[in-house]
């Protein structure tokens, strides 16, 4: 009996180690997006305690069968709903794909799927394309319309500006934009940041620390106030109060975090979201129920906050202008934008040429 049962035990090992990941690729009927190949490459699972460790490595092409120039993309992997780790998703911003083309989505991904069950072991779906008049399709699950969004209206404003660095100081002139680029690419200061939920287990005492704000002239929600609290390398529950400068009624903004470690160095550690019903002219509070903590931080000194993004009640939204910022501290530790970020790669793996004939197809 008992080496029955090893043997039952050693065969179910076998047969769990021998399973390898399915993949599914769902596509409403009337999507404008069609799958023309899929490529799972090295894509694996792993079983490991009670659940399978699932290593994506995959390209998707798809083709525009649309009537609109597609300008990003969103798509959800999903390998089971209540899992933590379960599920994730690939954004693919900055395209500019013609009714008829192809365009290609890489998957990197690390998901986690529990041991046994049938069907498919992920299943890709799409939950947004954003097309070039910024009409939306898809089901919107993961909020991506409103990211696409402000990306697609960062890239015309960072294209307006390039444009007008090529009018005004000539193809120098934009060769020295995108060394600069590059260079605050380069040296941006970065840290690890951890998201936690709950109860802390950082020993260190804690302290109340006040905003500082950045104002930006043209920003339709002004941040009045705030404060957060302190412990260690930790930041807790900010709180930030905000004041509408708009005719109309704000259901979503974002306030960027600039964070100062123990040495006087300045980082962007992430931002503070907020779903809320804010009347024109009107003020509240911004709440944000967890902790940031930086692993190589030491301690925590100061925070700065300001207006990174808004979005009103009609879906239209609003970002920093360039002119907002060329603000020293933002332009020093702030992301450029998906767009500035492919131009400069543009610049630096195919030259200046095929950056300036990029920029004159729009």
């Amino acid at each position: 009996m008992l080496k029955a049962a090893a043997y039952l035990i050693l065969a179910g090992a076998l047969a769990t180690q021998a399973q390898t990941p399915n993949y599914k690729v769902e596509l409403p009927k009337d999507s404008p997006l069609v799958l023309v190949s899929d490529d799972w490459g090295a894509s694996s699972a792993a079983p490991r305690g009670g659940a399978f460790v699932i290593d994506l490595d995959a390209s998707l092409s798809f083709r525009n069968t649309g009537a609109r120039r597609v300008r990003s993309v969103t798509l959800s992997v999903l390998a089971q709903e209540l899992t933590p780790g379960g599920k994730g998703s690939v954004a693919v911003p900055s395209l500019d794909v013609i009714p008829g083309d192809t365009f290609p989505v890489r998957i990197d991904l690390h998901l986690l799927r529990p041991l046994g069950g049938g069907g498919p072991q992920i299943v890709v779906a799409l939950d947004g394309v954003l097309f070039d008049d910024l009409s939306f399709y898809g089901p919107d699950k993961l909020n991506s319309r409103r990211t696409m969004t402000v990306w697609e209206m960062e890239a015309r404003r960072d294209r307006k500006y390039f444009k007008s660095v090529l009018a005004q100081a000539g193809a120098e002139g934009l060769r020295n934009e995108m060394l600069a680029s590059l260079d605050r690419q380069a040296d941006r200061p970065q840290y690890g940041v951890q998201v936690m939920r709950g109860r802390s287990t950082n020993a260190d005492p804690e302290r109340q620390v006040q905003f500082a704000f950045l104002h930006l002239p043209d920003a339709p929600v002004d941040p009045t106030g705030g404060l957060a609290r302190v412990a260690g390398n930790e930041v807790r529950a900010p709180r930030v109060d905000v004041q509408s400068r708009s005719e109309r009624t704000i259901r979503h903004l974002e306030i960027g975090w600039i964070v100062e470690d123990q040495s006087g160095r300045k980082f962007l550690a992430g931002s503070v979201p907020a779903d809320l019903n804010l009347a024109p002219k009107g003020s509240t509070e911004v709440l944000e129920d967890a902790a940031l903590r930086f692993p190589d931080v030491k301690a925590l000194h100061g925070m700065t906050g300001f207006v990174s993004s808004v979005e009103f009640s009609d879906g239209s939204c609003w970002i920093p202008s360039r002119a907002a910022l060329d603000d020293p501290l933002l332009k020093r530790v702030a992301s450029p934008s998906p767009e500035e970020q492919r131009r400069a790669r543009i610049y630096k793996t195919k030259g200046l040429d095929a950056l300036v004939a990029e920029l004159k197809k729009f």
